[in-house]
């Protein structure tokens, strides 16, 4: 193997990117038993529950995990040059390893391991603990923080600017706290500096009670700051909430618009168009097992695989749908039944075109319309590779997409 080769797998390994390899899965969950260990121990040394001589293993076992923990890290600077374009492009190596080192997870990490530099109490560790985050990256919970940090930095500028507001609010209170109180309680409100612990507790609605104003004045002014405080805090918080929903809602959209644009069917489109049917699209999410359509029902909508599998039960075999296919378009054109079932052979990922919605979206577009009269005949036909899903057609209702557009137009 390349040595290129083996420095890429190295670095992507320390960096607890998932891989094909015994060995590399091996290393990466030893990394992350080594990162638990740590913390447990260092929460549980905290308590005092140790006596001497386990004490003294339990520090030398913390020493230990220190000391690889800053092999590791020397390592992955080292093979800083082995990750993706931008550090292989990278003109200036000191400069680069140095935006590295200090990019906030790595700087973590070697605050973490100062103890080992410096001699001091080894509880600066447990910062080791966000690195496991990275590993959150690569599970089912990867999208919700990478959508927490693109919200962290869409809204950036209104948080900081609440911030700057909340700290303002601060020290216009705790002053006016200040002149207030320092007569009637000279030690508790000594100096500004002094009182702003009680406006800090009193702005974030917390109240610990150990230092409260006495003077009218400054009851008034406390229950006024109280109540700026509640309305300062939600600030934040609906901030986070609204730009979370955004990012979700973003995503999503991107997710189905990708989808829509590799569809045979509306390839063609423009992006305004695929831009309006991805809107008019539904999720929705099948478990194993459960039947999707069943053979005989009225066909009220067409779907859209986004992952999973699904299976078709045709005669002489079955068919299997994978992501990026899609079904239920004939019998819907048709005003037909379903002729076949289909069941969830695994969790799968699905998005849903009413009848109603492609009536209207038929009516809007009317280019599509012979493109689906071709496309629903050469599925019939068995043409363009499609699988031969045959409709029994109603005699009671239209057999013409513009017909269907037509109804379902109000």
């Amino acid at each position: 193997m390349p040595a290129g080769e083996i420095k890429r797998n190295l670095h992507e390994t320390l960096e607890l990117i998932p891989g094909e390899g015994a060995a590399r899965r091996c290393l990466q969950g030893v990394i992350v038993l080594m990162i638990l260990f740590t913390v447990v121990v260092v929460i549980a040394g905290s308590m005092d529950i140790f006596d001497a001589g386990v004490r003294r293993w339990v520090d030398l076992l913390t020493t230990l995990a220190l000391c690889l923990f800053a092999v590791e890290i020397v390592i992955r600077i080292w093979l800083y040059d082995a990750g993706g374009a931008r550090q292989r492009a990278s003109r200036n190596p000191i400069r680069g390893r140095l935006r590295y080192v200090f990019s906030p997870g790595n700087f973590l990490d070697l605050i973490a391991i100062l103890p080992l530099l410096l001699g001091i109490e080894p509880e600066l560790v447990i910062l080791r603990a966000f690195r496991l985050i990275r590993v959150l990256r690569f599970t089912p919970y990867g999208g919700a923080v990478e959508s927490l940090e693109a919200v962290l930095f869409t809204e950036r500028r209104a948080l900081i600017g609440v911030f700057i507001m909340l700290i303002l609010m601060l020290v216009v209170a705790s002053t006016l706290v200040f002149v207030a109180e320092r007569e009637a309680q000279p030690e508790a409100f000594a100096s500004v500096p002094h009182a702003m612990w009680w406006g800090l507790a009193t702005l974030t609605t917390v109240g610990y009670g150990d230092v409260t104003p006495v003077t009218a004045i400054g009851r008034i002014l406390g229950g006024f700051v109280t109540i700026i405080g509640v309305g300062m805090f939600a600030l934040p918080a609906a901030i986070l909430a609204s730009g979370y929903t955004r990012e979700f809602r973003r995503r999503g959209f991107v997710e189905t618009w990708d989808l829509v644009a590799e569809v045979p069917l509306f390839s063609d489109l423009p992006a305004a168009r695929i831009a309006d049917l991805a809107a008019m699209l539904k999720p929705r999410v099948a478990s194993p097992g459960q039947v999707i359509v069943r053979k005989g029902e009225h066909a009220d909508s067409m779907y859209f695989v986004v992952s999973g599998a699904l299976e078709v039960e045709l005669d002489p075999e079955p068919g299997i749908l994978h992501s990026g296919d899609f079904f239920g378009e004939i019998a819907l054109i048709e005003h037909g039944d379903r002729v076949a079932t289909i069941v969830a052979l695994e969790e799968s990922r699905l998005l849903i075109l009413d009848a109603q919605d492609l009536g209207r979206f038929l009516n809007s577009n009317p280019e599509l319309r012979e493109t689906l009269v071709r496309v629903s005949k050469e599925r019939q036909a068995g043409h363009g590779g499609q699988p031969v899903w045959p409709v029994q057609p109603r005699t009671s209702t239209p057999e013409t997409p513009e017909a269907l557009a037509r109804e379902a137009d109000p």
